[in-house]
């Protein structure tokens, strides 16, 4: 086929196409390849490439390709170009193409080695004529870096270096070699007040394109990136960071590290305890990242650390020079309940509160102070000489030593109370010497009491010295020892048989202890405190406190032990009750209490009487309850024991029995003759009525 023929059906197919070809007859080649590359260029390529690719540029390439060819062949070059243009603009993967693998399969690295003017000057652009699919994959390769490098097509949430180009009173316009250039709001930018153009920054890119199409860059957050990149780096490496101090918080400060906050907590600010946490505020000092919780952002960072490393060596050196008895010089770093922590320059020893001095103290403050310098001997650590004790009073003399050499047993001295426990006091006669006086020692009584009743700590007393040991540092004192003996003429101030008034100090179950005098103490048995009441506890009797009168029963003065009565104060009632309430008398009762046993009834003259089961049946057959009040026999009565027994039902059955007894009689006095029958009878019905039957 001519190639007359072959353009007359390739224009038959495509009308617009022959249009073109027709006009392109009459123009220049010049302006042929203008026509047909303005309209088709949106069309053919994709819309980033073809908004960065300029039409001047279009037009020298144009250029070139027309010099290149002969002058007689002109008119067929253009038509061959008009013609077959639009095969290239309908290739279907030329879109991806340049969208997706010139964006995002070209490296950097890659595209950064071709050399874009050279390459596209190059460039055989007759291959587009057989369709972007005829390109070998080497060559759209090359063609897509040298595009992106040409074009400044970047990643979203790439970080990279821009120029500021201008500044104004609220944005920054910088300059990241794109298609357009980005805009910064100036507050990103604070910290950096004198900022101005032409210098460069880092900017992360956020949006190649907004809803506007305008490329949108962040300062800000390119460098929280880049700061969280160097954080994990001085992690990784332990490289030292400086840091800003900006304020306190709960348990530590917070920091500033490369503009991320960082959590510096309390006890890694010093080796030292620190109680003013204000003094580091608003300052810059060196840290060491040492946590890094990347789920929640946390970073924790550490002064201490650089302290720990710079006194590790002068620490060793320390240790490796410890001897016991040795002295050294310390700084109190801490005061606790139980001791004192002193640092010697990177190692920590202990005086606990026994070693502090050789008075008895509190607590450790008042001995030493924080941040006091002293001077301590090494008393003991253990074999890798990480725990040493330390001892401040073994520097001093031992009171004990010094101790005044006249003292003697049965001297008295004076002394300070300053500890109280169960069973006695301790008093310190002199700096550091004390001596115990025992409860029983601080009085002639023989009923003993709490140390506390006697003495409280501070208080000034005098006591007599009982035993002393020098060698074993022991000393017993005594205070009743300076007060004579009260049980020493007791039987002449006591005899047997007087009457006092005493005060009750105890009760126990069996009596009560009273106090005639100080020293002289009594036991009044329950069984001596009333002639009349049943006391089961002396509590129900008397009260700790109460004034009681009592009469002295027994004397051992031996023994120390003195035996009162308070019943034996009054007469004895129960002389006068032993004529009132003979057997078989007869007395009003109320019934005030009922057991398993009987009855307890009040009778006159307060005395009580126990009525057994058997004999609270009334006449009616019923039972007496609590509250009747009712007429009661004496039965039985123990003037020792000072016990009543009494029954109801006694009574009414003697009277039955009495006019048995009378209705007998009075059949023997008559004559009258009686049947076996009416015998029976009679005894039936008078079983029937003692029975309580009707």
């Amino acid at each position: 086929m001519s190639e007359e023929t072959k353009n007359t059906e390739e224009q038959n197919d495509a009308p617009e196409v022959n249009q073109t070809a027709a006009k392109a007859q009459t123009e220049t080649p010049e302006e042929v390849v203008e026509t047909v590359e303005a309209p088709k260029a949106k069309e053919e390529i994709t819309e980033e490439v073809v908004e960065t690719v300029e039409v001047p540029k279009a037009e020298e390439i144009t250029e070139e390709v027309v010099e290149t060819v002969e002058a007689p062949k002109a008119e067929e070059v253009a038509e061959e170009a008009v013609v077959e243009t639009p095969k290239v603009a309908k290739a279907p993967k030329a879109e991806k193409v340049a969208k997706e693998e010139v964006a995002e399969t070209v490296e950097a690295p890659k595209a950064a080695k071709v050399n874009p003017e050279e390459f596209l000057a190059n460039f055989d652009w007759h291959m587009f004529e057989e369709g972007i699919e005829a390109i070998d994959a080497e060559n759209l390769k090359s063609f897509e870096a040298a595009l992106e490098v040409t074009l400044g097509i970047v990643s979203e949430r790439e970080v990279i270096e821009g120029v500021v180009v201008r500044k104004t009173d609220r944005e920054v316009i910088i300059d990241i070699n794109a298609k357009s250039e980005g805009v910064i709001s100036l507050n990103e930018f604070r910290y950096n007040p004198n900022l101005a153009v032409g210098d460069k920054v880092e900017v992360l890119v956020d949006k190649r394109e907004d809803n506007t199409g305008q490329l949108v860059l962040s300062h800000k957050k390119a460098r929280v990136i880049k700061a969280w990149d160097r954080v994990n780096n001085a992690h990784e490496t332990g490289e030292v960071v400086n840091g800003f101090v900006k304020c306190r918080t709960r348990g530590g400060m917070i920091v500033d590290v490369f503009g991320i906050e960082a959590f510096l907590p309390g006890s890694q600010i010093d080796v030292k305890p620190i109680r003013d946490y204000d003094q580091y505020v608003e300052k810059t000092m060196e840290f060491k990242v040492v946590k890094i919780n990347h789920e929640f952002k946390n970073v924790v960072v550490s002064h201490k650390a650089l302290i720990e490393a710079d006194i590790e060596v002068q620490k060793k050196e320390i240790i490796g020079k410890l001897e016991k008895g040795q002295v050294l010089e310390g700084v109190v770093k801490n005061i606790t309940s139980y001791g004192v922590f002193v640092d010697l320059g990177g190692v920590d020893g202990l005086i606990h509160i026994t070693d502090l001095s050789w008075s008895r103290i509190n607590h450790p403050s008042e001995v030493v102070e924080l941040d006091q310098v002293l001077n301590v001997v090494i008393l003991d650590f253990d074999d890798e000489k990480t725990r040493i004790q330390l001892g401040l009073k073994q520097l001093n003399k031992h009171p004990w030593e010094a101790l005044d050499e006249n003292i003697k047993v049965g001297d008295a001295i004076k002394g300070k109370v300053v500890v109280i426990a169960d069973y006695g006091a301790f008093i310190e006669v002199s700096k550091g010497v004390e001596g115990l006086i025992h409860v029983s020692e601080m009085s002639w009584s023989t009923h003993l009491r709490s140390a506390q009743d006697f003495v409280s700590v501070g208080d000034e007393v005098e006591a007599q010295v009982l035993t002393l040991d020098r060698d074993e540092r022991k000393m017993s004192l005594g205070i009743k020892q300076l007060h004579p003996d009260p049980w020493t003429n007791i039987a002449e101030k006591y005899p047997v048989g007087s009457v006092h008034t005493g005060t009750v100090r105890n009760y126990t179950n069996f009596g009560v202890f009273v106090e005639l005098e100080e020293g002289i103490d009594g036991l009044v048995y329950i069984s001596d405190l009333s002639w009349t009441k049943k006391i089961k506890h002396p509590s129900d009797f008397v009260s700790v406190g109460d004034k009681l009168e009592v009469q002295v029963l027994e004397l051992d003065v031996e023994g120390r032990k003195l035996n009162l009565g308070h019943k034996q104060t009054n007469e004895n009632p129960w002389d006068a009750h032993e004529e009132k309430f003979a057997i078989d008398s007869i007395h009003e009762g109320t019934v005030k209490d009922k057991s398993d046993k009987g009855l307890i009834v009040g009778l006159e003259d307060g005395v009580e009487a126990f009525v057994p089961s058997r004999f609270i049946i009334k006449e009616d057959g019923s039972k007496l309850a609590k509250g009747d009040v009712a007429q009661f026999k004496v039965i039985e009565f123990n003037k020792e024991f000072r016990r009543i027994v009494a029954s109801h039902t006694s009574i009414f059955k003697a009277q039955e029995e009495k006019n048995v007894k009378a209705a007998q009689q009075k059949s023997v006095d008559t004559g009258e003759k009686t049947t076996l029958g009416d015998i029976g009878g009679d005894l039936a019905a008078l079983k029937k009525k003692m029975e309580g039957g009707k």
